[in-house]
């Protein structure tokens, strides 16, 4: 009777069909794994989604003449300062070498024109900006080029300086270093992950072949998501981000979706069914679940997509690429690989039998326990996780101060730390102030020279900003004059004045002592100004670009959203819980228990990074005033998908035990019983997963690991393991109203 029903049903078109199913899926990872060992190329640290930044930069490239629109540092370390002779001659050495790179419009050095700014007493350091064309080259493809040309001039040079350092920073150094260090980032992270994947699967299956299956299936879903990230990265910019949490959430995703599939696989042949039968059997029962699942997954990360900005679409695209890929895969190919493997997948045993089924029984202890005291229970259980979820009230998103969420080892960060020994750091950190007068007022116009001059003046005021750079100051010694304008060669004031002389450019290069959450604040400042009354035109606007702007914009589009988020994730997962399981408390105890489980991660992260328990497992010397803004809806989104997981596989298999059990406490039991040892197997392998990239060098993935990794650990013990059994067994039929039977 099972099997015939099995055989029937509309998932055995998997086994049926299974020479084609798994010759489509050899294409499939056969086409995109070239681009998928090339994804680091497809992606960018931070590609703009929008903001005043954005306008800014496109204004700058389309309207000025400016070499240094896009620009990169090169810091001089070790050798002698430029004052003296030697160090003027190694100055043009590396000039004249720089110079030839394709791609370099223009360098600025201590000899050009001897300005102080790159000369720091004390200090055996001098560094060079170098502007490129950003129209004709990208900025990252020019960097790699310099450092090829420094990097043979180098050796030749330190014959005479052997203490010379060569080291690039800016922007486009940074995002290229960014982008390579978090491709070698993940390297390394799945490399410590699977030796502990693979100890936690053979405990759970104790068989060779039954530990490999979910382990490549694992494999395959992050190839496959990471060629399919490069297809949308080539239309769609995304950032680095989307490949960690392909890894992330992929592995994890493709391990626990086979290894349900396996055990349902494995329990009916245990129950007498043909390989084939128990395959379609399996493709049905564990199917339906792992669609349930993986639409729950998918809610949450598509309500990433509300909020327009790089990092939060990187890990709305790369989680339901993961979750997307792991279903379709886990549903189709693992059943029909399966249905070969028959009862061979038993085969290659590394201990008796008989422990899983002392597994299975002491489950079953355990959940007559909870029946029996299921107030207990929920006490005992509840009371630690709610403790811990406490202290996620303390959270503090934002900025973090300071550089150290810059990995140490790559070179930009060296070299940005370099300039800000030398009192130069602001040189990175330049604002972009464009103002446009309105039509009939030009530059040269008495009140459009005034309002030039008056911004200028209010910019220069502020203790946040140590010198300011326009047409009017940059060429002279002293303020130029209007008078004077006319007799001042067009190379020297173009770079600031569009062609119409309506637009002007000054350039803010900040104090030393301002940071981050400093500069942000003053570019907030500069845009709450009411350009009209400020310079007393009418039509004036006032638009501010460069780095500090675009975090400035970064905080405002984030900022604020979380909660329709939340909105959304909870109306979302409502809906596709009560669709799928047709009830109304069951889903609403899910949600109450996500949020017990979110909290949770929340109050590691707040303990570890903001309190400094244990900073020395995650390499940091001291405790960090706030944690990334974007952390929060991350970790929600991440969380209440991967959670619902569980509750899932939990209450499909309590329902499925109820149409048979003679009472509701004989059914929570059963379903324990037999989801206990895959929901303990499963969380143990995300822990795994989220605690190999906890030990990464970038901040905001040690800080995303952590959270995720306590999150589904107290998930899987304490809640759905305690407090959701007991709250089911409180609930008893009610668990399925408005049906009267389970679904």
């Amino acid at each position: 009777m099972q099997e015939s029903k099995s055989r029937s049903h509309p998932t055995a078109w998997v086994v049926r069909y299974r020479v084609w199913v798994v010759a489509g899926w050899a294409l499939t990872v056969l086409a995109l794994a070239p681009r998928a060992a090339r994804v680091d190329r497809f992606l960018a640290v931070a590609p703009p989604v929008g903001g005043e930044a954005v306008v800014v930069d496109a204004e700058l490239a389309a309207r000025f003449v400016s070499p240094f629109v896009n620009y990169v540092i090169l810091i001089v370390g070790g050798g002698p300062q430029p004052v003296e002779p030697r160090g003027r001659a190694l100055l043009d050495s590396i000039l004249a070498c720089v110079g030839r790179v394709p791609g370099v419009l223009r360098v600025r050095s201590y000899e050009t024109p001897r300005d102080t700014l790159f000369f720091v007493p004390g200090h055996e350091a001098t560094f060079v900006v170098v502007g490129l064309d950003g129209l004709r080259h990208t900025p990252e493809d020019v960097v790699l080029e310099l450092r090829r040309a420094t990097s043979a001039l180098l050796p030749a040079l330190s014959e005479r300086f052997p203490s010379l350092t060569l080291r690039w920073t800016g922007r486009a150094a940074l995002n290229a270093d960014l982008r390579q260090a978090s491709s070698a980032d993940v390297s390394a992270a799945e490399r410590r992950a699977l030796p502990l994947t693979l100890l936690v699967l053979v405990a759970a299956f104790g068989t060779l072949l039954a530990t490999l299956l979910p382990v490549a299936s694992g494999a395959l879903v992050i190839t496959i998501a990471l060629g399919l990230a490069t297809l949308v990265g080539a239309r769609w910019p995304l950032a680095t981000l989307a490949q960690s949490f392909i890894a992330m959430i992929g592995l994890g995703l493709g391990i626990d979706y086979a290894l349900l599939m396996v055990s349902r696989f494995r329990e009916s042949l245990g129950a007498g069914l043909s390989p084939d039968a128990a395959a379609c059997d399996a493709a049905r029962t564990a199917g339906r679940t792992i669609m349930l699942s993986g639409a729950a997954v998918a809610v949450g990360f598509a309500a990433l997509l509300a909020i327009p900005h790089s990092e939060l679409k990187a890990a709305a695209v790369g989680g339901l690429l993961s979750a997307a890929t792991a279903v379709l895969l886990s549903i189709s190919l693992v059943p029909a690989l399966l249905s070969w493997i028959g009862s061979g997948i038993d085969r290659g045993r590394l201990w008796p039998a008989r422990w899983a089924l002392r597994t299975r029984s002491a489950w079953h202890r355990w959940g007559r326990w909870i029946v029996r005291r299921p107030i207990q229970v929920l006490v005992a259980a509840g009371v630690p996780v709610v403790v811990l979820a406490w202290q996620g009230h303390r959270l503090r998103p934002g900025l973090p101060r300071g550089g150290e969420w810059l990995p140490s080892g790559i070179e930009s960060a060296t070299a940005l730390r370099e300039l800000e020994a030398m009192g130069r750091s602001g040189v990175v950190q330049t604002i972009h102030v464009l103002m446009q007068l309105p039509a009939g007022h030009d530059v040269l116009t008495r009140d459009g020279w005034a309002a030039v001059r008056r911004m200028r003046r209010w910019l220069v005021a502020d203790q946040r900003i140590a010198a300011v750079h326009s047409f009017t100051s940059f060429a002279a010694v002293r303020p130029l004059s209007r008078l004077a304008f006319f007799t001042t060669p067009r190379s020297t004031w173009r770079p600031f004045l569009a062609e119409d002389r309506r637009s002007v450019l000054l350039h803010a290069v900040p104090a030393e002592s301002a940071d981050a959450v400093a500069l942000v604040a003053f570019v907030e400042r500069l845009r709450a100004l009411d350009a009209e009354r400020f310079t007393g035109l009418a039509g004036t606007r006032i638009l501010v670009g460069g780095l500090p702007a675009s975090r400035a914009d970064y905080v405002k589009v984030v900022q604020g959203r979380f909660g329709s988020v939340v909105t959304l994730v909870l109306l979302g997962t409502f809906a596709a819980l009560f669709v799928g399981l047709r009830s109304v408390l069951v889903p609403v105890k899910a949600i109450a228990l996500n949020l017990l489980a979110v909290g949770s991660g929340f109050g590691a992260v707040v303990l570890a990074f903001q309190d400094g328990w244990g900073l020395g497992v995650f390499g940091l010397r001291e405790p960090v005033d706030r944690v990334f803004l974007v952390l929060p809806t991350i970790v929600f989104c991440t969380v209440f998908g991967l959670s619902m997981d569980y509750e899932v596989f939990l209450v499909t298999r309590v329902a499925e035990a109820a149409r048979n059990a003679t009472n509701d406490s004989t059914a929570v039991v059963e379903g324990l019983a037999n989801t206990g040892p895959v929901i303990t197997s499963a969380a143990a392998i995300m822990v795994a997963v989220f605690g190999a990239f906890m030990l990464g060098d970038f901040l905001l993935i040690k800080m995303l690991g952590l959270a995720l990794a306590v999150a589904v650990f107290a998930d899987a013990t304490f809640v759905r393991s305690a407090v959701g059994p007991a709250l089911l067994t409180l609930a008893g039929r009610w668990n399925w109203w408005p049906g009267r039977t389970p679904p």
